[in-house]
């Protein structure tokens, strides 16, 4: 927060400048469009306008004896029928690290423990009264926290067949450049600024510099 009110980014936005994921549970925010593909043994949360994306494991699978480190971690899910109506109408997912990190909880930039040994457990499922809304429950566990942390984030349907997929990544004209451990704004006509009240500009020691 102090470095945010000096100008600066933060304690994720930094990460964000360097153009990296934004993980679990940051990831499940849907700043841009969420699409769900369906098949026997997997569930894919496609994320639109960039390349992250989670797979959900429901083929009846337990965990693997190694799992590699991921910003999305590994996701093992199951579809109940919670009404018994014959149809599933609830995913029940656990996802696991270890995880890649800096995480965070959400735009505040509030950090995960920064062992990276998070679990999340989610139950996706339509709104009763409102189909059009799409529920992700996420219940957090992190040795961050004092006791599990619940978040119930609702999307909308887009009702369109086609919709139209944007695609956007940050790599393509940065306004923002991550030096060592700062960040400096990139002006219109290419030149570097600072972000913060009396940020000293990068080690220039490896360019030879005019005497003046």
């Amino acid at each position: 927060m102090a470095d945010q009110a000096n100008g600066g980014q933060g304690n994720f936005f930094n990460h964000a400048v360097r153009c990296m994921p934004a993980g679990m549970p940051m990831m499940t925010i849907a700043f841009f469009p969420l699409e769900f593909v369906i098949t026997p043994g997997t569930t894919y949360v496609l994320i639109g306008g960039s390349d992250q994306y989670r797979r959900i494991f429901t083929d009846g699978d337990d965990w693997p004896k190694n799992l590699q480190s991921t910003y999305a971690g590994y996701s093992i899910g199951r579809w109940i029928d919670e009404d018994g109506d014959g149809t599933y109408d609830v995913l029940e997912i656990e996802t696991r690290g270890p995880f890649k990190g800096p995480r965070v909880y959400d735009a505040s930039g509030l950090p995960l423990h920064f062992d990276n040994q998070s679990v999340f457990k989610e139950r996706l499922y339509r709104d009763k009264d409102d189909p059009i809304i799409f529920h992700d429950q996420i219940t957090v566990f992190d040795p961050a926290l004092t006791r599990p942390w619940t978040v119930d984030k609702k999307y909308v349907r887009d009702p369109a067949p086609r919709p139209d997929w944007v695609e956007s990544y940050c790599t393509e004209e940065p306004s923002m450049v991550a030096i060592g451990k700062d960040a400096y704004f990139l002006s219109s006509d290419g030149m570097l600024m600072p972000v913060r009240k009396n940020q000293p500009p990068p080690d220039l020691r490896y360019f030879k510099q005019d005497a003046r």
